[in-house]
């Protein structure tokens, strides 16, 4: 390695914890640790490190939830995680898989082992993905390289489409329920935009927000139509048994949208349309 690699380790035994600082120290690499959810969230937004080996069965929230805010948080969406956990279960590993994790090492394990898989990912390319690992749309990079090639004109527009509320709809059904209502909020974007006839390019910012950019004249009734089918299915989303027998008492989800248009004047970074699409946001009633 060019440069000393940072891992974060988070861990509450405080042996196994120990062990693994000192094995990584003496490996060569920076070695953070965090014995709680919380205290790693933190720590990896202060000091963003190359790699973090997680465990799952934590205090306060646990690793499934810290890696969904990684995830979230845009200085730590791409940092490499290992699940390190004492659930050697089948399902566990699936879940720690479909998120996006890239290994899942259940306990007992081999330090060298686990050293030669944090040397293989620290090995990979480290770019950002050009699509999004959970809805197969265009993710960030694309969009900000879509959103530069309009610099100079003014003929277009860029609408923020998402949902509000999949924190609360998440605890309540978890987190693959909330995977799940995202990729379908994906999918009913695509299909209004490929009933269009001429597709306006669609891509997924992260979490339940999407954005939509094309002409400015033709952009908004498409949008209106998107909104609209989204508001339609938001019932489905929810098990059909909680909506028959207590609806009022369902974690709300509502849709929520933006717009930008070329017209507003030029505007020195991407990055810049984003913002102001996140400050204009607003519910659909």
């Amino acid at each position: 390695m060019a440069h000393i690699a940072t891992l974060l380790i988070v861990e509450d035994e405080p042996e196994t914890a120990n062990l693994l600082e000192r094995y990584f120290q003496g490996q060569g690499y920076e070695v953070l640790t965090a014995t709680s959810g919380e205290e790693a969230l933190a720590l990896a937004r202060e000091r963003p490190p190359n790699l973090v080996v997680l465990d799952i069965r934590l205090p306060d929230i646990d690793g499934f939830e810290v890696f969904r805010q990684l995830r979230a948080h845009r200085k730590t969406r791409e940092i490499p995680v290992i699940f390190l956990t004492e659930r050697g279960g089948r399902e566990d590993r699936l879940v720690g898989l479909e998120l996006g994790a890239y290994d899942y090492i259940p306990k007992p394990f081999g330090l060298q082992e686990l050293r030669a898989r944090v040397q293989n990912i620290l090995r990979r390319p480290q770019a950002e993905p050009a699509l999004d690992r959970l809805t197969g749309l265009p993710g960030r990079p694309m969009i900000l390289e879509h959103l530069r090639e309009q610099a100079g004109h003014v003929e277009w527009a860029v609408v923020l489409i998402g949902l509000d509320g999949l924190k609360a709809f998440g605890e309540r059904y978890g987190f693959i329920a909330r995977d799940d209502a995202i990729r379908a909020v994906g999918l009913v974007l695509a299909g209004v935009n490929h009933e269009s006839g001429d597709p306006f390019f669609l891509g997924h910012l992260g979490e339940g927000w999407f954005v939509v950019i094309g002409e400015r004249h033709l952009l908004s009734p498409a949008a209106e139509r998107m909104v609209a089918r989204l508001k339609n299915v938001l019932p489905y989303f929810y098990p059909l048994q909680d909506v028959e027998k207590c609806p009022e008492d369902l974690p709300p989800l509502r849709v929520m949208t933006a717009q930008v248009q070329g017209t507003e004047g030029l505007f020195r970074h991407p990055e810049d349309v984003l913002s102001q699409l996140q400050e204009r946001k607003r519910a659909i009633p």
